[in-house]
């Protein structure tokens, strides 16, 4: 305690180097919290439930709900099973949309997580069945739902008497029954959810659309809890055993090549103590990355500080000598040095954490979009506070052990020394140098690294889409709960494209299956009259079903033939527009008009030959990182069951000027008069196509931030030590001066040293660099991991900087009066 009193009074007595140095590690301190956080959520902390280390996740992918009844009706299999699939529920009556997270889950989910209800009581299987409320057990009136305790404080106001009162779901009413513990969250990790609903109530929502009964529909995540005596080894033996009746009775409607990959194919339990999650395969590379840099960005801040405490303990020589003198031992000046550190590390700590807390949500706010809301707990746990406490004791030794041990090896006889340069300081500024040196090694890297990232996201935020996003609308209309025949829904889509267009401020509108940048995707194989014939992977095709106007409401321009107009209807020959990646792919450019192409199977339908007869140009279709596909655009009533029955489509709007979403109100009155139980929800394009950029935009704002911190952390401790080091030769600088040196040389002198420093760290740093690039190369875009402009750019960079932060004190010792100085001596 003497010590740490002592600590703090020492550091006040310099408050712009201690608030320097704490800032530093506050910021250092602070990321790599905030990282660490993200990763301990996504990557290593463990549901909040059961035992969760006996759980595991049926893997590769998503599976039928055929599938999973299979599973299910083998209880001897597992201590207990379910089955889930995220939704977004809309809440709202009719009109514009009003959505929440939701579960579709089995009747077991809460059971075999071992999930208590917070009030009332979960629903178990006895809930879970097909059919009317009136066949259920128990004869309840309406179909019943789990709410999440966020939900419960934001829709009831945490009432008690939430429970029995009831929900409209999908304008299906759903009574209240139970409300989950506040730190569960689910079964899938980077999502919550807001209402869960029972599977078996699914038709119930979705009516003729259910997927109840489809085994060619993969939309289920299925989680098993072991039995205490069982390993994931022998639970795979199990299931394999019973997977031929399995797959037996659960064929798809596929051809007999592809069932023999069904067939074959094992089922495979994986562990799942932390949880399935889309969002930890997307991000656990990009996090991993970053963890690294803000590291290094810690390593270059207590490299900073170590600069500084070596500076302050030279200059607390003759203190600490008296000490020694008076009978200190040497080590109780390492000890109290030391604390000095460590009491630095912990300040810096402790606003860290502040920090880390409001970084980690605002990073987990950037990777939101409107459509997929994240969520991680980010609550600080034991892995947390322990990496918190392990990276403050780390940086305390980091940059207090060397000043530490330099001031042991002071001779008492410092005390009467007044001036003269003693080896002590000779060997500080040689380990400052390399200090430096590694600073600015460091930071090449980091700006490397930020370069590659920044210039990825501005490379795929030019790519050239094939069509202007700016003043589109896409419309999401859902006819899923009108009374509207699957029949008759083509029908209404048109009506609603018709009045939709007579919007005033529409320039045009249409209706397509698929919108370009979302992510979703519909392809099949298919031949070409006379080409060769291509194998199953060169002879994928995209597809996108549309109707009159979506080309020019995208502004994809015609490059020959025709688009389509209102005679391409059903009954009509049947034709297709392709774009010019189709014509490279199956006629090596050559004009296809007039070609015929024939499916191998799916959508559409394989009997039915369609005539070429338009070519548009190449347009971004899945996303902006894949290559523009070969895509066949069919005519919106030309396409077999099931597209035409769908219960949504997305009407897209072209605004004649301004923005978009001026006109929301307006389309959505026009809709109304079609049907007023149609679901709305809107959302410009430029919205849909940032966020697809997500990641990219994420990596490159991070990786931004930390190199430039590095830059300016690098640049400091430069300047410090040049500083310093002119400080040190001050009498011989004023020598120089007095025998005819100009101050250009001086300067000169100077910076000299400057760039053996910057030259040598930019050296390591290039080296570095090139080795550790390949790490990222499955994250960038449009450029190699060894970019040669990147790492040229880091480079000047750093020389610039380096450059004006020896320049200062540079142009100090050129002012310096000899003869102030030959006074002083």
């Amino acid at each position: 305690m003497h010590d740490i009193r002592l600590a703090v009074r020492t550091l006040r007595a310099t408050p712009i180097v201690s608030a320097v140095a704490i800032l530093s590690l506050a910021l250092g301190i602070g990321a790599n919290t905030a990282i660490f956080s993200l990763v301990n959520s996504l990557l290593l902390r463990s549901l909040p439930v059961r035992q969760p280390q006996q759980l595991v996740v049926l893997s590769d992918g998503s599976w039928s709900n055929p599938i999973w009844e299979q599973v299910r009706a083998r209880p001897q299999l597992f201590d207990g099973a379910f089955a889930w699939s995220a939704v977004r529920f809309n809440l709202a009556s009719g009109g514009e949309t009003e959505f929440v997270d939701g579960l579709w889950a089995s009747g077991g989910m809460f059971e075999a997580l071992g999930v208590p209800a917070m009030l009332g009581r979960t629903f178990t299987t006895a809930d879970d069945v097909r059919g009317p409320s009136s066949s259920r057990a128990g004869g309840r009136d309406g179909a019943v739902a789990v709410i999440s305790y966020a939900y419960w404080q934001r829709r009831f106001g945490g009432a008690a008497d939430a429970i029995g009162r009831t929900l409209t779901v999908e304008r299906m009413p759903f009574t209240v029954i139970g409300v989950t513990p506040p730190d569960f969250f689910g079964p899938e990790v980077g999502r919550t959810f807001d209402i869960a609903v029972p599977l078996g109530d699914e038709p119930l929502v979705r009516g003729p659309d259910s997927a109840l009964d489809r085994r060619s529909t993969w939309w289920l995540s299925i989680m098993a809890r072991l039995r205490p005596e069982q390993s994931i080894d022998s639970a795979n033996a199990a299931l394999r055993g019973v997977q031929p009746q399995i797959r037996e009775a659960t064929l798809p409607d596929w051809s007999q090549k592809e069932l023999g990959g069904y067939l074959k194919e094992a089922f495979t339990l994986t562990p799942a103590a932390s949880g399935e999650s889309g969002l930890r395969r997307r991000y656990e590379r990009p996090l991993v990355i970053i963890m690294i840099v803000v590291a290094l960005v810690l390593l270059i801040a207590c490299a900073n500080i170590a600069n500084l405490l070596l500076a302050r303990a030279t200059a607390r020589r003759h203190e600490l000598s008296v000490r020694l003198a008076l009978g200190a031992s040497r080590w109780q000046l390492v000890r109290q040095l030391l604390t000095e550190s460590a009491v630095l590390s912990g300040a810096g700590a402790a606003l860290g954490v502040l920090f880390a807390l409001w970084g980690s949500r605002l990073i987990v706010g950037q990777l939101s979009t409107a459509t997929n809301i994240v969520f991680l707990d980010l609550s600080l746990d034991w892995r947390v506070l322990a990496f918190t406490i392990g990276v403050t004791a780390a940086t305390a030794l980091l940059f207090g052990t060397a000043p530490a041990f330099r001031a042991a090896g002071i001779a008492p006889m410092e005390a009467i020394k007044e001036h003269g340069r003693s080896a002590a300081g000779d060997a500080r500024f040689g380990l400052a140098n390399g200090l430096v040196v590694a600073q600015v090694a460091l930071s090449v890297v980091l700006i490397v690294a930020a370069g590659l990232f920044v210039r990825t996201f501005t490379q795929l935020g030019s790519v050239h889409l094939g069509f202007d996003h700016e003043r589109v609308l896409v419309v999401n209309v859902n006819a899923q709960r009108t009374q509207i025949a699957p029949a008759d829904r083509l029908a209404t889509f048109e009506r609603v494209r018709e009045r939709v267009r007579a919007v005033p401020g529409v320039a045009e509108a249409a209706l397509s299956e698929i919108t370009p940048v979302s992510g979703a995707g519909w392809n099949g194989r298919v031949d070409v009259s006379d080409t060769p014939t291509l194998n199953d992977r060169q002879s994928i095709t995209f597809i996108n079903g549309i109707t009159p106007g979506w080309f020019a409401t995208f502004g994809t321009p015609l490059v020959a033939g025709r688009l389509f107009n209102d005679r391409d209807r059903q009954g009509a020959p049947r034709v297709v527009v392709v774009n010019q990646a189709f014509a490279r792919n199956f006629l090596n450019g050559a004009n296809p008009i007039g070609h015929v192409v024939r499916s191998r199977g799916g959508f559409v339908n394989p009997e039915a030959p369609k005539e070429i007869v338009g070519v548009v140009a190449d347009a971004v279709y899945r996303n902006l990182r894949e290559p523009i596909p070969p895509t066949m655009y069919v005519p919106f009533e030309q396409m077999e069951d099931p597209m035409p029955t769908r219960p949504a489509v997305s009407v897209v709007v072209r605004a004649a000027s301004g923005s978009p979403a001026l006109l929301s109100r307006s389309i959505a009155r026009a809709i109304a008069e079609v049907n007023p139980d149609l679901a709305i929800t809107f959302r410009p394009l430029t919205d849909v196509v940032n966020a697809s950029l997500t990641q990219e935009r994420l990596v490159a704002m991070l990786s931004g931030f930390f190199g430039g911190l590095a830059l300016l952390l690098a640049g400091l401790g430069l300047y410090g030590v040049t500083a310093y080091a002119v400080s040190r030769r001050r009498t011989e600088i004023g020598i120089r001066m007095a025998l005819g040196a100009a101050p250009a040389g001086v300067v000169r002198l100077v910076l000299s040293r400057v760039s053996l420093l910057v030259g040598a760290g930019v050296i390591a740093g290039a080296g570095i660099s090139l080795w550790a690039s390949r790490f990222v190369g499955p994250l960038l875009f449009g450029l190699q991991p060894r970019d040669p402009a990147t790492l040229v750019g880091a480079a000047v960079v750093l020389s610039t900087v380096g450059a004006i932060a020896g320049w200062l004190p540079a142009r100090r010792a050129s002012r310096i009066d000899p003869s102030e100085v030959l006074r002083d001596s």
